[in-house]
């Protein structure tokens, strides 16, 4: 089991496979994973995979397991999105950082100005303050200026940005081929590889 523990933020983008994909890889590598999913997900996942979501943390993580066919590997521990008193929403709560998968525009927006209106947001103001890894997969298309001046605020803030966009260059042949770039290239920025994809090696 590896103890120190990545949070793992799931907003009302659309494109929810990545964040289920993200908790495969995550829990197969035996990394401890908070979750924490805006009220907003909840609408989305019900929209794009018509099944609803548990709102109960215990149930959630049986959810999740589910969705990633990870019955044991890992740790996995849900917050509701409300409880902005959970371990996550604490500088004093150890963690290597927070990946934001998908991150929804109105997210950025929040974040990057500072508001912490749910546990999500919070745990993410945290990150920052404590000068900790905060990577953000914004799913949205086109960006907009007010989106773009977002994403800037959050990277001169110290957040990184890695837009949903995968490559070809690894020859994907299914669409998990793709989210699985996205993957890789987003827990990259944490220096944790555990997603098996073709690397660019040169011609």
């Amino acid at each position: 089991m590896i103890d120190s523990p990545i949070t793992v933020g799931i907003s009302g983008a659309s494109g929810l496979i990545y964040a289920v994909r993200t908790l495969k890889y995550l829990l197969a590598a035996n990394y401890t994973v908070d979750v924490v999913a805006s009220k907003a997900s909840f609408m989305v996942w019900q929209a794009e995979n018509a099944i609803k979501m548990p709102v109960e943390p215990e149930q959630q993580e049986q959810f999740w397991r589910d969705q990633t066919e990870e019955s044991e590997g890992g740790k996995l521990r849900c917050h509701r999105w409300g409880d902005v008193g959970a371990t996550i929403a604490s500088g004093s709560y150890p963690t290597r950082g927070m990946l934001i998968i998908p991150c929804s525009m109105s997210t950025v927006a929040k974040i990057a100005q500072g508001l912490s209106s749910d546990l999500l947001e919070r745990a993410a103001d945290v990150q920052l303050k404590e000068g900790r890894k905060l990577v953000v997969v914004p799913r949205e298309t086109p960006f907009s200026l007010i989106h773009l001046r977002n994403l800037t605020t959050l990277a001169e803030a110290g957040g990184s940005v890695v837009p949903a966009i995968p490559a070809w260059y690894h020859h994907p042949e299914t669409i998990e081929d793709l989210v699985d770039f996205v993957v890789a290239r987003s827990l990259d920025q944490f220096e944790i590889r555990c997603v098996p994809f073709q690397r660019w090696e040169g011609q």
